[in-house]
């Protein structure tokens, strides 16, 4: 395979490079890669969200086992997912990346390649970024702006006493899907001649290496006539996000371990593991769900969607938030998901 050298482009050469093939399909994009700023025509009526996050190698992803392709693609939608927890719209992306000499130029056109085809899922222009040189590893930095009307924009803080909480998807499989990687890293460390025994794990794999932003699920409510009370997406682990909405809110919570979602390929992945299911669904993290409050009287609307679960209820702050156990016992629900320092 060929390999070109980052130094036989430059900083200019790259971007030159990299942003061939990339066209925009947002109205509000009047023009993107090529000067010194994107240039942005936003909604009338409606404001902006701004959100950032940076991926570090060795500390967010591993390359052992993590495609660049599908690196970029999950730079993205882990982005669109902030946009989609607040009820919004994605609309643009900037990228910056630190990279070192290690990193050819089709490397990196790879990991584009993967940011290309997110945008072009969810509609999404790349309007601009930055490259520059690290001493070690690969940094990726993305930006997002998204759009919604202020009527319609969903924070944590807003949860009310008696409201019922939901979660789409299912909980848990990107962690397992982890635990799958790291297994087979391990596996290859010792036998650089195994094969991948991945058979039967594709889906938490992909749930891992792929994840989707919910941005169905945003259309889904509005079509329901929908307006979640507060929302979050679940990036570091249901306990730690459903805790979030608690503290900010002011309110308590029970959470009912048997109406937690679990797919059933997970399970099987996890019993083999002898992990604990549960603990695996509150604390897995990168499942990149949301997590919502809806009022009571919306419950009829939403209760026959298949990609929604109602797994409790807000209660007062008094009482604390908790997990009903299957057996019913009341456990306080305690945070044990990524912590970033």
């Amino acid at each position: 395979m060929q390999r070109t050298e980052l130094g036989t482009l430059g900083e200019f050469g790259l971007i030159e490079r990299l942003k061939a093939g990339i066209t925009y399909q947002n109205k509000e994009t009047i023009f993107g890669i090529g000067d010194d700023a994107a240039v942005l025509q936003m909604p009338e009526n409606e404001l902006t969200l701004f959100s950032t996050d940076t991926l570090v190698e060795g500390i967010h992803f591993d390359l052992a086992y993590t495609p660049l392709k599908h690196l970029g693609y999950k730079c993205v939608t882990s982005n669109i997912s902030d946009i989609a927890a607040m009820n919004a719209v994605p609309k643009q992306i900037t990228v910056s990346l630190a990279i070192s000499n290690r990193f050819s130029v089709e490397a990196i056109e790879e990991l584009y390649e993967g940011m290309k085809v997110a945008c072009a899922e969810y509609k999404v222009d790349l309007v601009g970024g930055d490259v520059t040189t690290s001493l070690k590893g690969l940094i990726v930095t993305v930006s997002i702006l998204g759009s919604a009307k202020k009527e319609n924009i969903v924070y944590r803080h807003t949860a009310k006493e008696n409201d019922i909480i939901c979660v789409t998807g299912d909980l848990g499989s990107a962690f397992v899907g982890l635990q799958v990687l790291r297994q087979e890293k391990e596996e290859f460390m010792a036998n650089p001649n195994m094969q991948p025994q991945l058979a039967g794990k594709d889906y938490v794999v992909q749930r891992q290496l792929k994840p989707e932003a919910r941005m169905d699920i945003v259309f889904d409510l509005k079509e329901l006539g929908v307006l979640p009370t507060a929302m979050i997406d679940i990036s570091d682990g249901l306990a730690s996000e459903m805790l979030h909405i608690c503290t900010k809110s002011g309110v308590g919570a029970s959470i009912f371990e048997d109406k937690l979602p679990l797919d059933h390929e997970t399970l099987e992945i996890i019993k083999s593991f002898n992990l604990s299911s549960t603990a695996c669904m509150l604390n897995g993290g990168e499942d990149y769900e949301l997590l919502f409050t809806i009022k009571q009287s919306d419950f009829e609307k939403i209760k026959n969607h298949p990609d929604i679960s109602t797994i409790g209820y807000i209660s007062a702050k008094d009482k604390g938030v908790n997990l009903i156990s299957a057996g019913g016992q009341t456990v306080p629900l305690t945070a044990q998901g990524w912590a970033h320092f």
